[in-house]
């Protein structure tokens, strides 16, 4: 299903990714971890980065190696033009260098666990 759909999934879940990353967040629950909004940035930016990787390499036919750096690329600056507009198009979200860092950082770690793979497979054939 994730290959039939891959696009669809990748653009709703980047829709829904800035549509969260802007709205006012009331009465959020306490997760109880000093830096718990940067795990939630390095696993939502790591999903969004596989999710583009697999609508570009299913989708869109591109080889491997592409789409990772495609996926990658977008995912980056996808989460710093977010970080940015929270800071100059809203007046109850503020920018964060380390929530960009957070992005980033989940997307590279999606980038190793799919050039693993990558190894992987090409080692298989």
């Amino acid at each position: 299903m994730l290959k039939r759909f891959s696009f669809l999934i990748a653009t709703l879940y980047s829709l829904a990714l800035a549509i969260v990353s802007l709205i006012q967040l009331k009465n959020m629950p306490d997760v109880g971890v000093s830096f718990g909004d940067k795990i939630f940035h390095f696993l939502a930016y790591s999903v969004l980065a596989f999710l583009w990787f697999s609508a570009l390499f299913f989708k869109f036919k591109l080889n491997i190696t592409r789409a990772i750096v495609y996926s990658a690329l977008f995912s980056i600056i996808f989460g710093i033009i977010l970080e940015a507009l929270q800071g100059s198009a809203t007046t109850y979200r503020s920018s964060d260098v380390y929530d960009a860092i957070a992005n980033t950082l989940g997307v590279l770690f999606t980038v190793l666990i799919l050039l693993a793979s990558k190894r992987i497979l090409v080692k298989k054939l």
